[in-house]
């Protein structure tokens, strides 16, 4: 038995959009974690809620790390320029 496709479309209620776009981010934020750790590479993943909340991911803390700065624009910046030396 196959599992069934799901229809991906915008969730019209707001509390379980926001339930839903959190565990996935966990998800995609675990899954990064673990492609850097099998395979070596350096991730990094820049993600922005529908409230504009910034939420990052690095794998190494050169590039985005635990920073007090947390404006979008210096983490964009700080990715770019790890990118342009790459």
């Amino acid at each position: 038995m196959t599992r069934q496709r799901i229809e991906i479309k915008k969730i019209a209620n707001t509390a379980a959009r926001q339930v839903t776009f959190s565990k996935r981010r966990r998800g995609l934020f675990k899954k990064a974690h673990e492609l850097s750790t099998l395979c070596d590479a350096e991730i990094a993943l820049i993600v922005f809620s529908t409230t504009g909340k910034l939420f990052k991911y690095s794998s190494t803390r050169l590039l985005i790390g635990s920073s007090s700065l947390s404006s979008p624009i210096h983490t964009l910046s700080l990715l770019l320029l790890h990118l342009a030396v790459c």
